[in-house]
């Protein structure tokens, strides 16, 4: 059997520029995507910390070292420039080896 696990998590990453005149998701500095294990596309949910609004998109990937978190599109309705948010992203793995599972979090 398969159960959904969280597979990274990205701990008050703060929000640094957001654009309506976007397709819509949530750019994501290269650097911290390799390191959390996210990938172009992913889909990911986000947590606005400052709301408690809770909204899935996909990330794409910021320049590297540019420390970007972009709000595009719809979502950039969802939170302003400065806003604190919890970005997690999930993976189904065989139930036997859940209890053993350690997700990747970076803390910000």
């Amino acid at each position: 059997m398969l159960v959904e696990v969280l597979k990274s998590k990205i701990y008050k990453a703060v929000v640094t520029h957001s654009s309506i005149n976007y397709s819509g998701s949530f750019g994501i500095d290269k650097n911290i995507m390799d390191k959390v294990n996210l990938y172009q596309y992913e889909k990911i949910l986000i947590v606005n910390m400052n709301t408690g609004e809770r909204f899935e998109t996909y990330c794409i990937i910021e320049p590297a070292g540019s420390g970007k978190f972009a709000l595009y599109g719809g979502a950039a309705r969802l939170g302003v420039v400065g806003d604190p948010v919890i970005v997690m992203a999930f993976s189904m793995i065989d139930s036997k080896d859940a209890l053993s599972h350690k997700p990747i979090v970076l803390n910000f």
